[in-house]
């Protein structure tokens, strides 16, 4: 029998449980560099979460864009919005309490849920200088949740400790291509395992201790209704474009 799990692709399986964590009725952004959180607000607003407010750097207001860019800056994704708002907009919002969801990113992710995008070694000689937080410091303690997400899982990126701690804040979820953490008591938990994951392998990818084994939850597989709504949302694949 042929393990059902084997024909989801890890890229879709991500954009579906990133898509489940969002409700209707709250007001949800996401930066740069970002399709994998632009699809997965898509496909909760198409799906689950009509009422939903997304909001993405580009500054538009629930876009409808023809079709779906790989840049997350691209101004298609200021087709058909409703409104336009500044970064000083957004970060006002959030400052407010108004933001409900930010989806934020890091190089590193250390059991606490904090970020480095700063540099990787000693910070007077690092031996990578990273792009920086942009408005990650801001948003990690304003914004009422933080899903962080992921598309690489090894012991370099979920580490014991950060090189540069570059924001620390309101994480609720962490979302990878192994599985979901959750943050409780302040620090990271393991929520579930995607299917086909064991305890040993997601054990052995991260870099902090994590208490998983055959009783941790699978995260359910996207249903017919989830992939096919995703296929029309992005019948291009872009939101496989981060595992490239």
């Amino acid at each position: 029998m042929n393990d059902p799990s084997a024909e989801v692709a890890p890229w879709d399986m991500m954009a579906v449980a990133m898509a489940r964590l969002l409700k209707s009725g709250e007001t949800v952004f996401h930066g740069v560099a970002s399709p994998l959180p632009m699809v997965a607000t898509l496909l909760a607003k198409r799906l689950h979460a009509p009422d939903l407010t997304y909001l993405n750097i580009t500054g538009s207001v629930d876009p409808q864009p023809a079709a779906l860019p790989v840049s997350t800056v691209d101004p298609a994704l200021l087709a058909g919005t409703r409104s336009l708002v500044t970064l000083a907009d957004l970060f006002d919002l959030s400052g407010r309490g108004r933001l409900d969801v930010a989806f934020l990113s890091g190089v590193q992710i250390d059991g606490e849920g904090r970020i480095n995008l700063s540099a990787i070694g000693d910070w007077k000689h690092p031996a990578v200088r990273l792009p920086g937080g942009a408005g990650s410091a801001m948003l990690m303690p304003t914004a009422r949740r933080v899903i962080l997400w992921r598309t690489r899982h090894d012991p370099r990126t979920f580490v014991e400790r950060l090189d540069f701690v570059t924001a620390a804040g309101n994480v609720d979820r962490v979302v990878t291509p192994l599985g979901i953490f959750v943050r409780h008591d302040g620090r990271l938990e393991v929520e579930s395992l995607h299917p086909g994951v064991t305890p040993e392998a997601f054990r052995e990818a991260t870099g902090f201790a994590v208490d998983v084994d055959e009783r941790t939850p699978t995260t359910p597989l996207p249903s017919d209704e989830e992939l096919a709504a995703l296929r029309m949302i992005d019948p291009e694949g872009v939101v496989s474009s981060e595992f490239q």
